[in-house]
């Protein structure tokens, strides 16, 4: 009988984002495949260092010892990879070497993963493949998010798995920031105010994180070492709807930090998290140099990533004076 994921955390993770390949990345990107192909070979034996992903899925893979049965399996990763099998052997190779459990990956010689995602149960997916990223997004494939280069000196918890998350775009669809993009904090505090007994709509993180909090339920509160925060722009009275939002998806969430417009990385400095999604370059940049952070992009053609592309084109857009004219 086929293996079946319908209760298992499913994390599709490309191999730039576990290990280190960043200087296979550019002989890719500026040799032939035949010299991508025999530099791999040629550096077979040498171990990949550990990537901006690697302490997330280490610690994840050690949720599997809550499972119930020999058989259940709490969490699954999936490497995904744009290698060719050839190639791929190093990988496989790092894994071995750091002991990680896991057993299954997707090898696409250089095409789209994205068509994969459904076919491997995917619930979110890290990877620096952009476009990949884009479609899972635009598709409602699954979670996922561009996750960017690894801080150097990051130290993990060791003895709890930390997630953060903004809040709007992320977890919530964008429909509350779209307001305060386009008309200012006033209507957007009044809007929340007068919604605060209105559910948020789901956002691209939202079915994740209800998973994760199934899995923090199913190991039992005072066991789990899953702790699930938000940091958030937010600030008072906007909380409340963020709060009374989760209570109704049955979403316990340990840490919240509605900061008001304050930088966030040094939050993020001090909670450490294992990885923190944002949709803002703004923020990710920033939080990438002190926590492994990564960046969710808005629907293509969304309402949000209409307004921020023409307010880019219109900032790029030359101020035409009357001695141009002449």
């Amino acid at each position: 009988m086929a293996i079946n994921f319908e209760n298992t955390l499913v994390i599709g993770v490309s191999s730039r984002a576990l290990f280190d390949l960043e200087k296979e990345n550019i002989v890719f990107e500026t040799s032939t495949i035949d010299e991508y192909r025999k530099y791999q070979l040629q550096h077979e034996d040498s171990i990949l260092e550990k990537g901006a992903a690697y302490f997330l899925v280490e610690a994840l893979l050690k949720l599997n010892k809550y499972a119930k049965s020999p058989d259940q399996r709490l969490v699954e990763v999936i490497i995904m990879s744009k290698n060719s099998p050839d190639t791929g052997l190093r990988i496989h190779s790092a894994i071995k070497h750091y002991n990680l459990d896991i057993t299954r990956s997707a090898f696409s010689g250089g095409e789209s993963l994205a068509p994969f995602l459904q076919a491997f149960d995917v619930d979110l997916l890290l990877t620096k493949h952009t476009e990949d990223v884009q479609t899972a997004i635009d598709t409602e494939q699954c979670a996922a998010a561009t996750i960017y280069d690894p801080p150097l000196d990051y130290l993990p918890d060791e003895e709890r798995i930390r997630f953060a998350f903004d809040a709007d775009a992320v977890i919530f669809s964008e429909d509350s920031e779209y307001i305060y993009k386009t008309e200012g904090m006033g209507p957007f505090q009044i809007n929340e105010l007068k919604n605060e007994d209105i559910e948020l709509k789901d956002g691209p993180f939202a079915k994740f994180i209800r998973v994760l909090s199934t899995i923090h339920n199913e190991i039992g509160s005072e066991k789990s070492p899953i702790k699930i925060s938000i940091v958030t722009a937010r600030n008072s009275p906007a909380h409340v709807r963020v709060i009374k939002t989760l209570r109704k998806w049955n979403v316990y969430v340990d840490q919240a930090f509605f900061l008001g417009g304050l930088a966030k990385d040094k939050v993020l400095k001090a909670l450490r998290p294992h990885i923190f999604f944002d949709d803002q370059k703004a923020h990710v940049e920033p939080a990438s140099k002190v926590v492994p952070s990564s960046q969710v992009p808005y629907k293509t053609g969304s309402p949000l990533r209409k307004f921020l592309d023409n307010q880019t084109t219109l900032e790029l857009t030359p101020v035409t004076t009357a001695t141009d004219k002449q």
